[in-house]
Formats: structure tokens, sequence, C-alpha cells
């Protein structure tokens, strides 16, 4: 680790102590919002997308940030000129039953530094639906609490009010809001699949969430958005379809994939408790699973999975991969019941280190969170193919050529990265059975669906590049 990460992750630990009343405490009633607020003067729609304006390869750098378990209304429902939380004088207008306490309960403003989420695998995603209602979250966070025990608890919910129908605004989360009005927020971003970590990340990576029968024939692999399956040492690459990796190993374009040694608080097969697991670099693991594909390791390309002090270094001397995918471990990725503090402090870490190198002026930084953790959400996802999508997540995007205060309503998911991407260093090829030279059984080309947007419309490559503005990453909260 270098000097940097490692004075974050003591500083994560003081800001843990320091901060008072780090449980699951929570304010209700009418949202006051207090400071100055974004105005954001443009948003994009399916309909209304502007056209792409310059030339997409002043991009030389991509970067994907992908956090953990957070709905796009937990941390954007009140941002102005979203599509968020339904609204009345100031109130939400909505509510979602309550089968154990009886009524409804509505949105509240959340200051809880440590939550608990609810519930988020396959299952649960289709109850929190329901069918578009989008009303089943607080019952799965009760259903939830049912024999939970253990320190890490990801899929259980807490006492009292479930904090899954919380949210935050610029008075908890201000860096988070602060990029959201100086760049662009996604307020459509879905996650791939209706499912947790393990598929998420999959798709991340290759457009698909999948288990083979034989992980020596690509052909082999059918559709599987719950139980993947992680590598042993008796089956170590089971993941035989293909990943973006060797499209871009073909083309001679680099990547890196960087990971945060520590834990990973969801349970390997997303069971409701278990003892946090051990992740680093070498070893596959539900963030990390690029060492699980075989043509990663044909390629001759495991190490190119490192730690995030790598990553640091190359920002600061302007070496940074074309392609750069950054994972957390348990204690910086905002995954409950980890302290959203310290997630928001090494994503500023991140930024401000790209930002403060010599590669910022050529770089997009795509952050997004890896699913909706069980907290609620209004949208009703749409439907793409038997896998997808699943439900909406927060997604920014920052660059010197992002637009200003821009709000993309287009329908995206962890896709349009892999579209972008494409585009960008591949010449638009995909990863298409039919054209990428190493033909695998996914049922579809996810880059190519209709529903999905163009990340190009978040940018002006005309425009002079904007210069850097760093953020504290310990900004003054209203977290407790």
């Amino acid at each position: 680790m270098t000097s940097r990460f490692g004075s974050l992750r003591a500083l994560s630990l003081l800001i843990a102590f320091a901060v008072a009343g780090c449980g699951s405490s929570v304010s209700s009633g009418p949202l006051t919002q207090t400071g100055a607020l974004p105005t954001p003067p443009e948003t994009a729609t399916p309909s209304s997308v502007p056209p792409a304006v310059g030339d997409i390869h002043a991009i030389k750098h991509v970067i994907v940030i992908m956090q953990e378990n957070r709905s796009f209304d937990t941390y954007f429902g009140t941002y102005p000129g979203a599509d968020g939380i339904p609204m009345s004088g100031g109130a939400a207008s909505v509510c979602v039953p309550d089968p154990a306490r009886g009524g409804c309960d509505a949105p509240f403003h959340l200051t809880a530094n440590k939550d608990s989420g609810g519930p988020h695998n396959v299952t649960n995603a289709t109850a929190d639906v329901a069918g578009g209602a989008m009303n089943g979250f607080v019952a799965q966070a009760e259903h939830a609490q049912q024999g939970c025990a253990g320190t890490f608890k990801p899929s259980c919910a807490g006492n009292g009010t479930p904090d899954v129908m919380g949210y935050m605004d610029q008075r908890e989360i201000p860096n988070y809001w602060t990029w959201a009005g100086d760049y662009v927020l996604q307020d459509h971003m879905f996650e791939p699949n209706a499912s947790w970590s393990l598929p998420e990340h999959l798709f991340m990576v290759s457009g698909w969430s999948a288990k083979c029968s034989n992980t020596n024939d690509p052909m082999s692999c059918t559709s599987e958005i719950q139980s993947p399956g992680l590598p042993t040492a008796k089956n170590p690459d089971p993941y035989a379809w293909t990943d973006l990796t060797y499209l871009m190993y073909k083309s001679n374009v680099s990547w890196g994939y960087y990971l945060s040694d520590g834990t990973q608080p969801d349970c390997a097969d997303d069971a409701m408790v278990c003892t946090p697991g051990n992740q680093n670099a070498t070893v596959p693991g539900i963030w990390n699973p690029l060492p699980g594909f075989s043509d990663v390791k044909s390629d001759g390309q495991s190490g190119n999975v490192q730690t995030v002090d790598h990553f640091l270094t190359a920002a600061k001397d302007g070496t940074l991969p074309a392609v750069s995918w950054v994972v957390p471990n348990g204690k910086v990725s905002e995954h409950p019941p980890s302290l959203v503090s310290d997630g928001q402090s090494y994503v500023t870490s991140l930024i401000d280190a790209v930002m403060a190198g010599p590669d910022w002026s050529s770089t997009a930084i795509f952050l997004a969170w890896d699913d909706w953790g069980g907290f609620y959400d209004h949208v009703a996802p749409p439907a793409v193919d038997g896998n997808g999508y699943g439900l909406r997540v927060p997604g920014i995007v920052i660059s010197p050529y992002a637009r200003q205060g821009y709000i993309d309503h287009q329908t995206l998911s962890f896709d349009a990265y892999l579209k972008f991407i494409e585009d960008d260093f591949l010449g638009g090829q995909r990863i298409d059975p039919a054209t990428d030279g190493r033909p695998d059984s996914r049922p579809d080309v996810r880059e190519n669906a209709s529903q999905l947007g163009n990340l190009t419309a978040d940018f002006n490559f005309n425009q002079a590049p904007r210069a850097p503005v760093a953020l504290s990453t310990t900004p003054q909260t209203d977290l407790r």
C-alpha cells in the first residue's frame, strides 16, 4: 500500500471512533433542505439525447469505480431535477406496507453512518419490485431479521422502522452531491441483473453471469444470475465465457483491475449470515471475478489484477492503463454495516488522486454502486432479457469533458460501460459470439440492447478540458 492509502485507512478508523452514535439511529419527518442546492440546467431523456459532440477518443483512460449496495433513491432521491422520491410539500407522498407493525412506512431522512439495508438476492429483488408496485422493501427487511446473528449481517435489518426506507442528501454525502452538480448524474442507471454482488461484477467485466457445465467450453454456459459459483482449488477457472479483457488483449489495449486487501462482507453464496471472507488480488472473490475467467489466464494477464496502491501510483505517475476497474474492501465499500463516511472518504481519495495526476485531462470516471442493497427505490426496472435489468443504483460521470450540472435520464446499466470502452478503444467491437473470435453461448449482446442509452451524451468533447477540483476526504457531514 502507498502511504496515501495507508493514511486513509488510519483516518477511517479515527472517523469511526470519533463519530457519535454510529448505530442505526434515524430521524423522520419532512426533509428540510439546508445550504445551497445545485440546480441542473439541462437533462437528457431517451427522446432528447443530444448528439455526441466531438470525438470520444479524447478519452484515453476509463475508470470504473464500483461501490456497494445503495439504491438511487437512498442517495439521490431528493436531488433537484432527478427522478426522485415522489414528494408533496417537502414530505414523501409514497409509502410501503409494513406487515410487522401495520400501516405504511414513508421514506424518511436518514443520518445513520452505519445502516442495515435489507436482503438483496433474486428472490428479494422480485419481492421488492412486486410486479412494478415497488412496495416489498419493508416486508423483506422485516422477514430477514429472523435468525440473524454475528457481526456482519449484510442481509439483515435493524430494529424499529427498517432503514431501507431512509434517504440521504448533501448533508450526509456532500462529496457525492458535489460531483453530481459539477459533472453528470445518471438517474436511470440500473444494475444489470436483479441480484447481488457477484453476478453484478461478472456483468461489469463480461456482459453476462452464467454457469458452465464444462469450464473448457464457452458454449457450455447458461445464464445464472443468482449462483454462478466461485472458483475453487479443484475448479479454478469456472467462467468459460468471454470477458472484455479478451478483446482488449487482442487489440493491445491496457487494463487493470484494482482492489483493496481486507474483507468482503457479502457471503460467497449470498447466505444471510457468514464470517467476513478475506479478499486479495491473487484470489478470486465475489468482487474480484477476473482471476476465475479462463481467457484471462490463457492470455497471461492474471497479473493485471492488483492492489489499489498500484492504481494510486499509476494515477500519480501518469501511467494509468486505458481501462481500470476499482473495487473496495468491506470497510470502505458502503455495504451495510460499513460506515458511509469511510466509503465516501475512500472514493474521494481515488478521484482526488486522478485529478492531481497528469492523466486527468484525458480521463472519464464512472462511479456506481453494484446493487440496491435492499434499499427503497420507486422506479420499476425495465425488462431487457431473461437476465435483467435489476433495480436502480446511483451513477455519476466525472471527467474534464463531462457536461456540467447535467442529469442523464437515459436507461443505462453497466453494459453502457462496456459499450463506451468498446467504442473508444476497440472500434465498436462487441463481446459478440458472432464476431469476437471466441464464441460463447450468451443469449444476446447486451451492449446492443435497444433500451440501452449511450454514455457519449454525458460529454462535450469539443470543450476545453475542465480544471480539476479536489474535495476533502473528511467533509463535514450530519452522519452520526
